[in-house]
């Protein structure tokens, strides 16, 4: 049994679980993820110290967030659950549940047990909730940033319209691409017409 103070006690949101996904995957897309900056990830979600991780876990945990950003690319509701479907079926367990050692309420894991490897709880928690929200809004939990400039995902559901950019960055960056492309270019200055001579110069002096 894990004690209270393992980093799997906590219990953040549905939402708050399915963003830590997004910035996760985002983090650990880097060609080599630096296990001290992915820790630093976890913590800012929740996570309490110590949260230790080897380059081993991170490779891991890489491997993991590849497969999770099938879910984020899925354009519909089918798609998304059929990417679900597939990860909860080749990479997690049955569901369980589980008080981490009488640390927390009675919750549900999808993950082998409360010290499964950080890849295998990364897909596990990810699913959950993933799952639970693509169930409650009956629309992909998700999306890749519709810049063509950038990879990151993030999630779509909240307050306000469904959103098409990780960002206000992004958004205003294809904002302004937009209006520069919109606006009429300037016409070159014509070819003077070949079949006409050059005017001969005056006399000099």
């Amino acid at each position: 049994m894990s004690p209270p103070s393992d980093h799997r006690s906590a219990r953040p949101s549905v939402l708050a679980t399915a963003r830590r996904t997004a910035a996760l995957i985002n983090a650990l897309a880097d060609d080599h993820p630096d296990p001290a900056g992915i820790a630093d990830v976890l913590r800012a979600y929740g996570e309490p110290d110590p949260v230790e991780l080897t380059t081993r876990d991170v490779t891991r945990m890489r491997a993991a967030a590849a497969r999770l950003r099938e879910v984020f690319a899925a354009e519909h509701p089918d798609a998304a659950a059929e990417a679900l479907n597939r990860l909860l079926r080749e990479h997690t367990g049955p569901l369980r549940l589980t008080t981490h050692g009488g640390s927390t309420p009675w919750h549900p894991h999808l993950d082998g047990d409360d010290d499964a490897p950080w890849d295998e709880w990364l897909l596990a928690s990810s699913c959950m909730a993933l799952a639970v929200l693509l169930w409650d809004h009956q629309r992909p939990p998700g999306r890749v940033c519709a810049s063509p400039s950038c990879h990151d995902v993030f999630i779509t559901q909240g307050a306000g319209p469904e959103r098409r950019y990780c960002s206000r960055r992004c958004a205003t960056r294809e904002r302004v691409a937009a209006h520069r492309r919109s606006r009429p270019r300037p016409r070159p200055d014509p070819d003077p017409d070949p079949a006409t001579p050059a005017p001969t110069p005056g006399p000099t002096g």
